[in-house]
């Protein structure tokens, strides 16, 4: 590189970070929870039945906001208590629940 060609660097900052929809709690409607688990997350009903079972547990990662509050909203409607939180960046420690 000569003395005349300059570099630039630029930092990319994303206006909407991704998140995750966590299974909270199955709920009495086991049945019903595990066909929307099978829905949003496109498993098999074997490991969705699974899933269900291991509330809490986190059901996808990587969403935009809007496709997390639909995921979610699939799981409330079918009896289940979810949330969709944003992921935590790299490097980021997640504050421990209370």
């Amino acid at each position: 590189m000569s003395d005349e060609e300059s570099t630039e660097y630029y930092t990319l900052i994303c206006d909407d970070p991704s998140h995750e929809v966590v299974l909270v709690d199955c709920g009495a409607r086991e049945m019903d929870v595990v066909l929307a688990v099978r829905k949003v997350t496109g498993q098999s009903l074997w490991h969705s039945r699974d899933l269900a079972r291991q509330a809490p547990v986190t059901l996808l990662g990587g969403l935009s906001a809007y496709r997390a509050q639909s995921a979610v909203a699939v799981l409330q409607s079918a009896g289940a208590r979810a949330e969709w939180r944003q992921e935590p960046e790299p490097g980021e420690r997640a504050a421990p629940s209370p």
